[in-house]
């Protein structure tokens, strides 16, 4: 696919950022687009490999080297049409999604791999500057009324599908706007909420019904749900904060990140008053925890002004190069540094955070830790050890904890009856996404835990795919990898 010597003859390129001291002062988008020549140069760059591997990285199985190579030829609506054949809402995955169909690109084994999450990203762009993405509602109904809980990537994908199946479906969402951790979760400079509410445009224009500020399992009862619909799917996100169970965790300026971020979109959204405002300017912030969420509270905190911001990871520094313990094509945990990150902040890692130290008004004013080493013995995990002699104090007004997620909430869970594992996840299998309860499913994030938007998206339409074969014996509803027919 491809141009056959692309790969020899173009190098990896990547968007270009605009410079920190531009975009901390706003909350929009920085990347600067490529032209179109060097899009197509990018897109030669796929091999003609064989046996595709990218596939076996992306969990909706995108047809990667095809639209790949429609990019490579110009053809920009075939693109488009591959591109959505397998994932409902490219425009989110291509700013969102760590790329794991580029760690396992071919090509990089020992080059620079194919910047596929980029040409996905342009080619979705390019479909809705165009005019290509439409509304295509289902030519015949079939009766079925399906509640869907939950209005992030896995109930979106979802409710799209069903509804493809001709299926009547209602989104309940018991935010203000749907979105789910899209919207209140994701800062807007990594991406801006006008990319949402496009795409929800179409969804509504192809009949599927959003109701919003219901809670589910408290404004409305399972056994209403029960009456009133055919079958039900569960797709609510990772909700409930790990806390960090210290002396001082109580004090007034130690925040739970998913308290942080939700608060700081709203206000980007027009919100103007909050109960409790929690706002970095002028303080020196500590974010604990390495992942995704705590980037984002950095570039947030950043952007509301913060004097310093520190990101502590309990975790040691791994190296920017492939572990050898984790091959080609698996994906590695190296080190990854953000765009958050580079906007100024301080790294520490294998450190530990052991209380919290406050004022006589209990507002909190520091923090002490220690490093921290990780023993490894063969055939046990790995045991958490304190370094002596390591203690420290550190200045801090406010510490955003962002240490993932232990589960969701269950209110609706309990009222429908549903078993749960150990880890608060709602039993469901992976070969039809069906709960114990029959007629009820669950995707996402409430059946499989804290994971990736593309996961979330695979999810969501491979639980369509069974919910309509248990409403009607049998579903046209691809599975992965399949594609639905041609569309936009």
């Amino acid at each position: 696919m491809g141009k056959i010597t692309g790969f020899l003859e173009f190098d990896r390129k990547t968007e270009a950022y605009a410079p920190v001291e531009e975009r901390v002062k706003n909350y929009k988008e920085f990347t600067k687009p490529l032209k179109e020549k060097e899009l197509k140069e990018q897109g030669a760059r796929c091999m003609d490999c064989g046996i595709p591997f990218c596939h076996s990285g992306c969990p909706l199985g995108n047809l990667i080297p095809d639209f790949n190579d429609a990019v490579y030829r110009a053809k920009w609506e075939k693109a488009a049409a591959i591109l959505h054949s397998t994932n409902n809402f490219p425009e989110f995955t291509g700013r969102l999604c760590p790329a794991p169909c580029e760690e396992a690109c071919v090509l990089g084994i020992n080059e620079d791999p194919v910047t596929i999450e980029n040409i996905e990203k342009n080619i979705v762009e390019t479909a809705f500057e165009k005019g290509w993405v439409v509304a295509q509602p289902p030519k015949e109904r079939t009766g079925k009324k399906v509640a869907v809980i939950g209005s992030g990537p896995a109930g979106l994908a979802a409710a799209q599908q069903l509804n493809r199946a001709g299926h009547l479906v209602t989104v309940f969402e018991r935010d203000e706007k749907p979105g789910g951790l899209l919207r209140y979760g994701i800062p807007d400079f990594k991406m801006e909420k006008h990319v949402i509410d496009r795409r929800l445009k179409v969804l509504e224009e192809e009949d599927i019904e959003f109701r919003c500020g219901v809670h589910v399992g408290i404004d409305i009862k399972a056994d209403d749900l029960r009456n009133d619909f055919d079958a039900i799917i569960l797709c609510g996100g990772a909700t409930v904060s790990r806390n960090l169970q210290i002396e001082g965790a109580d004090l007034k300026g130690v925040v739970q990140a998913m308290d942080f971020l939700p608060q700081n979109n709203r206000r980007v959204d027009g919100v103007k008053k909050f109960e409790n405002e929690i706002l970095a300017t002028d303080k020196n912030v500590i974010v604990i925890g390495g992942g995704d969420t705590g980037s984002d509270c950095i570039g947030t905190s950043f952007r509301h002004g913060a004097k310093s911001v520190v990101n502590f990871e309990i975790m040691p520094m791994s190296t920017t190069s492939r572990p050898q313990d984790q091959p080609w094509p698996f994906w590695p945990m190296r080190l990854r540094t953000s765009s958050s990150h580079k906007e100024g902040a301080e790294r520490f890692f294998s450190i530990s955070t052991k209380k919290f130290v406050g004022d006589s008004k209990g507002n909190l004013k520091g923090l002490i830790t220690s490093e921290v080493e990780w023993i490894k013995e063969p055939g046990k995990r790995p045991v958490l050890k304190e370094v002596e002699g390591t203690e420290k104090e550190w200045k801090c007004e406010l510490a955003l904890l962002a240490l993932g997620f232990t589960g969701s909430e269950m209110t609706i869970a309990e009222q429908l009856g549903l078993d749960a594992d150990p880890r608060t996840n709602i039993k469901a299998s992976a070969k039809d996404y069906m709960t114990n309860v029959p007629g009820v499913f669950v995707a996402g994030d409430q059946r499989r835990g804290q994971s990736l938007i593309v996961w979330a998206i695979s999810e969501g339409r491979q639980a369509a795919h069974h919910l309509d074969a248990y409403l009607m014996g049998s579903s046209k509803l691809p599975l992965k990898g399949e594609g639905d027919l041609p569309r936009v």
